[in-house]
């Protein structure tokens, strides 16, 4: 039996503080472009639009644009620039430290052409930032929340690529700890880990977002994780946006042009719906829209009350 993650460490007092003592107002987001040229494909138009402390999946499938995307909302294509805006103003005109305060970017990639100590690639997340007393104790949280810690005297090139994976999610965490308000933007960013852990730190990630009223917007390719930890939809394909609408199950028939596949609903007795998968060549004429399941660890505690 896989061993129960420890719960997220608390703020500390100076840093809820801090948040505290935050302007409010939620960070907002928005890129308006034309389109540009990707090899081959043309991406865009887009008009899309963050308003302040959503979480936001971009789904579609494979090489629909979605990385793409994100890097022009990071502003890491710089012929698109002008077309994005951080709270109205153009992310051009920001310096790299208040770039830093107010958006945290993680990419696909996560390989280093060096190798540094993991403790020291976390701290990466607060170079721009002043000189603070309380860093060292930002980095330890940050990591912990991450299922991080115990890597920290590790070096980084000697670790997994999920190990990677989460000591680059603790670097997002530690650049954005004390911060209220702002934007993060991932790429794939539990996809090396193991769906257990994968789910726990989806849901760390929407805690400690939650808790600071920052923004998410995440490349996944996992819809059900899409529905279960994000409030939106943006569906990408042909570099192209198909649609942009709330992750509830009225989206399934989105889904389905967006994959050019069947879903199907699967319902617990307890009222959990997940969505499977039915490839083309398996899917039956008047198929049920829902079905119900149990698992068999429902089962097996059924028949222990028994």
């Amino acid at each position: 039996m896989a061993a129960v993650p420890e719960p997220p460490a608390p703020l500390l007092k100076a840093d809820m503080h801090s948040i505290q003592n935050e302007q409010q107002t939620a960070a907002r987001l928005m890129i308006r472009c034309a389109g540009w040229q990707q090899g081959q494909a043309t991406m865009g138009p887009f008009v899309l639009q963050v308003r302040g402390a959503e979480r936001i999946a971009i789904l579609g499938p494979s090489g629909a644009g979605k990385s793409s995307l994100l890097k022009a909302l990071s502003g890491d294509l710089p012929a698109l620039h002008k077309s994005v805006f951080l709270n109205g103003e153009d992310l051009q005109q920001y310096s790299a430290q208040a770039l830093a305060e107010h958006r945290a970017v993680l990419m696909q990639s996560h390989q280093m052409a060096f190798s540094l100590p993991v403790e020291l690639v976390i701290s990466l997340g607060r170079i721009a930032r002043d000189a603070d007393s309380h860093q060292q104790e930002f980095v330890r949280q940050a990591a912990q929340l991450a299922e991080a810690a115990h890597l920290l005297p590790r070096q980084y090139n000697s670790l997994s690529g999920g190990e990677q994976a989460r000591v680059q999610l603790a670097r997002v965490f530690a650049q954005l700890w004390d911060r209220q308000g702002a934007i993060i933007l991932v790429d794939e960013p539990v996809s090396a880990l193991d769906p257990g852990l994968q789910s726990e730190l989806l849901h760390r990630l929407q805690q400690f977002a939650s808790e600071r009223h920052h923004a998410v917007i995440a490349v996944l390719h996992d819809v059900n994780q899409a529905l279960q930890y994000f409030e939106r939809l943006w569906m990408i394909r042909d570099g192209q946006l198909m649609a942009d609408c709330p992750a509830t199950l009225q989206a399934v028939p989105q889904l389905e042009q967006l994959y050019q596949t069947g879903w199907q609903v699967l319902r617990s007795a307890d009222g959990e719906t997940v969505l499977h998968c039915i490839p083309p060549h398996r899917q039956k004429k008047n198929q049920a829209p829902v079905i119900s399941f149990h698992c068999r660890q429902q089962q097996s505690q059924a028949h222990q009350g028994s």
